[in-house]
């Protein structure tokens, strides 16, 4: 891998190698009740999860804080609201995102703010993640060997 960055400059890297697929991405669905949300993200270990259809197309993301949020009452926290509430009724929709054919600098400039982009295809269909680590991994590699030159 290092052979390859050095010849190359780190903006034409693709991204199709970077993306973890969707079979190995834990996701919600939109119908599911904000108790399961809560519990594959408590027990995959990630704060946030894309929101998917049957279809697989992409709606959204949910968080820990979103769920968290939505349980606030006006003293208590009302877990009633796990069992009664979906993920489509708190989920976010603005939702960071970019295709597999996305460059590498649009890439980085959206993972500023964001620790994943979903990656989907023109019918929204999601790929699976870009991981803002992966992206700074390449980083690393790509300076590391510009510095070996």
């Amino acid at each position: 891998m290092f052979q390859e960055l050095k010849n190359k400059t780190l903006l034409d890297n693709e991204l199709r190698d970077l993306i973890v697929p969707m079979e190995k991405v834990a996701h919600v669905q939109l119908k599911n009740p904000l108790e399961h949300a809560l519990l594959v993200l408590i027990k995959s270990g990630y704060t946030v999860i894309p929101v998917l259809d049957p279809t697989l197309k992409l709606h959204g993301i949910i968080s820990n804080s979103l769920i968290l949020d939505s349980l606030l009452g006006v003293e208590q926290f009302e877990l009633e609201r796990l069992s009664d509430q979906t993920v489509s009724d708190v989920m976010n929709t603005n939702v960071p995102m970019i295709k597999k054919e996305d460059t590498f600098a649009r890439a980085l400039n959206l993972s500023i703010n964001h620790p994943f982009l979903c990656v989907v295809n023109d019918e929204q269909e999601f790929l699976g993640i870009l991981t803002r680590r992966s992206i700074l991994a390449l980083v690393s590699k790509y300076l590391h060997t510009q510095e070996v030159k």
